[in-house]
């Protein structure tokens, strides 16, 4: 194990977001996403790389793999917010 914190704190996200008897994240956070929600697959994709785990692959379909992957807009400075 590389990391045993951060595999524990992923470990307890991965409980809390656990789909219940409809197939829907029992967290209130999700509001009743179907499950496997996306804080469900980034826990676990977070527990393989606290173990050591090189590239993860996802286990899910392509389209919550890619909005995993995508990566926040890129903000602009302060300085060019207030001369726009």
């Amino acid at each position: 194990m590389t990391d045993p914190l951060l595999w524990r704190l992923a470990y307890d996200v991965a409980e809390a977001h656990q789909p219940d008897e409809t197939g829907r994240c029992r967290s209130l956070l999700c509001a009743g996403q179907q499950g496997p929600c996306e804080t469900l697959h980034n826990a676990e994709r977070a527990m393989e790389l606290a173990r050591g785990a090189g590239a993860v692959e996802s286990r899910w379909p392509a389209s919550r793999a890619q909005s995993a992957a995508t990566a926040p807009p890129q903000r602009r400075p302060r300085a060019d917010q207030e001369a726009a």
